[in-house]
């Protein structure tokens, strides 16, 4: 530790590695570096929503822990767009033309969504997999060689500089220590650096299933842009429609609140008395029932012939 502060502290040099050494310490580094960040970039790439990517976690945690086997997949912006084009689409009908156009690229959109579920599991199973295996265990080790190196060199320094004041033996029990960890560690460092071959494979084993991904989204496409554009000249060459205009025909019924009734039934005759007449009876009713509250008729009955008109009986 001494040695370590008075190195960080005043400068002093300690004893220096070959420069082939610290060059494939460097590369190591940038590696090391390299692979972490290319594995939170590519989850990124296939899974961009980080607030999907956090519940999408929580859910599989919590599957795992139940000891269930099937996983929740991450919800693709495809297939979201797929379903909601589709809900309308079923919705307008099949009489519809843009109904029908709405199914047909739902449907497309949710087969898209499927394939990017396979780049999803594919790049994971050929690239991210085997990127976090060499994190876990070659880049690890090789972590570990070089930190049990510094260690040592620094042991090494330490009695170096108390050559005379320590015994000979561990003095040269440090370098033997120091050279045997120089030499697993440049080693590990050399075989993982000569066979990087392996990372240009993992790489391309992504290509390819961004290709393979791009290809089967085009050959959707394709078919979908089709499909569309039998239905556009569908649609022009078939024979255009006159606006008819239709008649209402309703029916009015109408609850008074101190219990009257009334019902009419307005008939496209031509002529406007039944309407008129109705009217009338209604505000007739009406009148009478705020006359009676105002004048002096105190007892008034109100009842029914049998043709359903109100009679009105003074006592």
């Amino acid at each position: 530790v001494s040695v370590l502060l008075s190195e960080k502290i005043s400068g002093a040099e300690g004893t220096k590695l070959e420069e082939d050494f610290l060059e494939m310490e460097r590369k190591i580094e940038v590696t090391s570096k390299s692979v972490l960040d290319l594995l939170s970039k590519t989850t990124e790439y296939l899974q961009p929503n980080p607030a999907s990517r956090a519940k999408l976690n929580m859910l599989n945690t919590m599957s795992k822990i139940r000891g269930q086997v099937k996983t929740t997949g991450y919800p693709q912006t495809e297939g979201l767009l797929g379903d909601c084009m589709l809900r309308y689409g079923q919705e307008l009908g099949e009489d519809s033309l843009f109904g029908c156009a709405l199914v047909d690229v739902g449907e497309a959109m949710r087969q898209m969504a499927d394939v990017k579920d396979s780049l999803d599991i594919n790049v994971k199973q050929n690239f991210i997999d085997p990127l976090q295996n060499l994190q876990d265990k070659d880049l690890k080790e090789i972590t570990h060689h070089l930190k049990k190196l510094e260690g040592r060199r620094l042991d090494f320094d330490y009695k170096k500089k108390r050559q005379g004041k320590i015994a000979d033996e561990e003095i040269r029990q440090a370098v033997e220590k120091f050279d045997e960890s120089k030499e697993l560690a440049e080693r590990s460092m050399f075989n993982f650096l000569e066979n990087d071959v392996e990372q240009v494979n993992q790489l391309s084993a992504l290509i390819r299933a961004a290709l393979e991904y791009h290809q089967q989204s085009c050959e959707i496409l394709e078919e979908l842009s089709g499909k569309l554009q039998k239905r556009i000249s569908s649609a022009s060459s078939r024979p255009k429609r006159d606006f008819k205009p239709k008649s209402i025909r309703s029916s009015i019924e109408a609850l008074d609140s101190n219990g009257l009734s009334y019902s009419s039934s307005l008939k496209s005759t031509g002529t406007p008395s039944v309407c008129a007449s109705v009217c009338a009876s209604v505000c007739f009713h009406r009148c009478f029932e705020s006359h009676c509250s105002s004048s002096a008729v105190t007892d008034t009955q109100i009842s029914r012939t049998p043709n359903g008109k109100s009679r009105y009986s003074f006592m």
